[in-house]
């Protein structure tokens, strides 16, 4: 560790401040975050010393909260372990031993706000309100020192601080920018010698203004660990391996967000997960898509978690990058979005916590009128092959062919009403029947003459998936009643996926009826898990069943805002995933 040094300037102690709020007054009073009020007001921007920064906020009678990822985001603020949903104990250039750091929170139905008078009180932050942008200017604060040292696990550089500030972590591939609201002299600029380190391959120092900018570039792999100490002031900036923060928080009633380092006989990882209790009044999973209006597309899971308003969410299953198309089960309220493929695992919830993972299969079989019977190669899928596949409203208005030379037959009230050659134009999927797609297939072609009725058979392999309204399908399965039951040649997963390491993302079972959502990356010096060690690692977290999910870029876990597991700049874009929803009392 880096010890203290001589000279530097005690930690400021501010006195009480008064935090002044224009229309209506606002005086600090401890926020009662067990009893349901209404918001007076909320915004999804901050003025923070000057500059404008995106950070919900919310009013709730007399206190003023900002939601936790804005916290951390936008100030440092660190989160720390608890058990009590009303309270949230943090960490900002200070002691939770000596001097601990509570502050109340309250919810909405996608951020959890954390009540920030004593952090204002504490350290003589001036907050104004004005209009919907919340305005906070901290002391005027300098760095006194900028040292670099190696350590036994890693690089460490330490900039000492005559008091409390500020800072943002902007995080690329493989570099980051910490912008400090501290003011360095030249001198201090001119002394600080950079050198390379056994994580860091470059570090850079700036002067802007009334702000310092330390860059630094690192491995692939590795990240940043940003934190204060106090007594004197200091913000330490860590290259680790083993990076990861470990918590446990009670984010929400329902939703416990725990990060840690799991130990398996191949390695060490880090795990970030959600614990969802469904059976919490208010608490709710259901599948989410990047594209509200069509099965086609993707975006980053951070943009569809805001847009759908959920409170956590993670990716879900597998999509064709080049056409943004699906290739997995999607069932939402009794609809299926996108049928299974291929007998891949999948995950069927309800919201009494009743949870099946099997192999999954939907067998559609359209009947003529005459009697002939075609099976459904597909349904509404991205996975194309010789035969007919059937394409509902679930998929949108329109359908574009995916590939050449098919028929598109149009069904309408159960009657045949056009056959027609693809072309490249899209088609009109009628919002009372749909479209059977032909590939490849003459007699089913011939079958399907304008007027003919037809009928639709379906059921689920397993027939008990057909009693779920939710269903996520991905795979390969990972856990079957807490035994390793990983099988990927079954499910006609390829060589190359089989035998990759890569970031997994898995959601699972446990034995007290709760659902867990699981990010899983590098581990400690090496790759990441391959399928056989992220059923391990599931296994020993106690899951009694798990399913693996989409993995590698699009492994990504968001919750309240923040995405917890990576910077958003390395977080591809994915077609769809598992939303959180709750419904607080306000």
């Amino acid at each position: 560790m880096i010890s203290k040094q001589q000279g530097i300037a005690e930690p400021f102690q501010p006195s009480l401040t008064q935090l002044a709020v224009q229309s209506p007054a606002w005086v600090p009073t401890i926020a009662q975050a067990s009893v349901p009020i209404q918001l007076t007001r909320q915004g999804g921007q901050i003025i923070l010393n000057g500059r404008s920064l995106n950070a919900p906020w919310s009013q709730r009678r007399q206190q003023i909260g900002i939601a936790d990822a804005g916290l951390m985001q936008a100030m440092g603020v660190e989160l720390l372990s608890s058990s009590d949903v009303t309270q949230q104990p943090v960490k900002w250039f200070s002691d939770q031993q000596v001097t601990p750091i509570n502050l109340a929170t309250w919810l909405t139905g996608q951020y959890r706000y954390l009540d920030i008078t004593e952090l204002a009180a504490r350290f003589g932050w001036q907050v104004t309100l004005q209009g919907s942008t919340l305005q906070i200017t901290t002391p005027a604060a300098r760095v006194t020192a900028v040292r670099q040292g190696p350590q036994t696990w890693g690089d460490r550089i330490v900039l000492d601080l005559d008091r409390a500030a500020p800072w943002q972590v902007n995080e690329e591939r493989g570099e980051a920018v910490i912008t400090l609201d501290a003011q360095i002299a030249p001198e201090v600029l001119r002394s600080f010698r950079s050198r390379p380190g056994s994580h860091l391959t470059g570090v850079k120092l700036e002067a802007r203004g009334n702000q310092t900018l330390l860059r630094v570039s690192y491995p692939g792999g590795l990240r940043p660990h940003v934190w204060s100490l106090t007594n004197p002031n200091r913000l330490l900036i860590d290259l680790r391996p083993d990076y990861l923060v470990e918590r446990d928080i009670r984010w929400a009633p329902g939703i416990r967000w725990k990060q840690q380092i799991v130990a398996i006989r191949s390695g060490r990882f880090p795990v970030v997960s959600l614990e969802i209790d469904p059976r919490q009044p208010g608490v709710s999973l259901k599948p989410i898509l990047s594209n509200p209006s069509s099965l086609v597309g993707t975006a980053p899971l951070l943009t569809t978690a805001q847009r759908t308003q959920v409170a956590a969410a993670i990716n879900g299953g597998f999509f064709n990058r080049n056409n943004q198309l699906p290739l997995g089960a999607i069932r939402r309220d009794n609809r299926w979005f996108s049928g299974p493929i291929l007998n891949r695992g999948a995950i069927a919830w309800n919201d009494a916590g009743e949870v099946k993972v099997e192999r999954l299969s939907l067998q559609e079989t359209v009947v003529t009128s005459n009697g002939q019977r075609f099976a459904m190669q597909s349904t509404n899928s991205g996975f194309v092959g010789a035969g007919v596949a059937r394409y509902t409203p679930e998929w949108g208005a329109r359908y574009t062919p995916i590939i050449e030379n098919e028929i598109l037959v149009t069904v309408q009230n159960n009657t045949v009403v056009q056959q027609q050659q693809a072309s490249g134009q899209t088609t009109a999927i009628p919002a009372d029947g749909y479209l059977l797609v032909i590939r490849a297939d003459r007699t089913a072609a011939n079958a399907f003459q304008p007027g003919t009725t037809v009928q639709v058979e379906a059921a689920t392999l397993p027939p008990e998936f057909s009693g779920y309204a939710e269903i996520v399908g991905a795979g390969p399965l990972l856990v079957q009643n807490r035994q390793i039951v990983l099988n990927p040649e079954s499910e006609r997963f390829s060589t190359n996926f089989i035998q990759e390491a890569a970031p997994r993302s898995v959601i699972s079972s446990t034995a007290a009826g709760t659902l867990m959502l699981t990010t899983v990356h590098n581990r400690v010096n090496g790759a990441g898990p391959t399928l056989n060690e992220i059923a391990q690692i599931m296994q020993q977290l106690g899951s009694v069943n798990a399913l693996n999910l989409d993995g590698g870029s699009s492994t990504t876990l968001y919750l309240g805002g923040q995405l917890l597991d990576r910077a958003p700049a390395t977080a591809a874009r994915v077609h769809n995933g598992i939303g959180v929803f709750i419904q607080p009392s306000l």
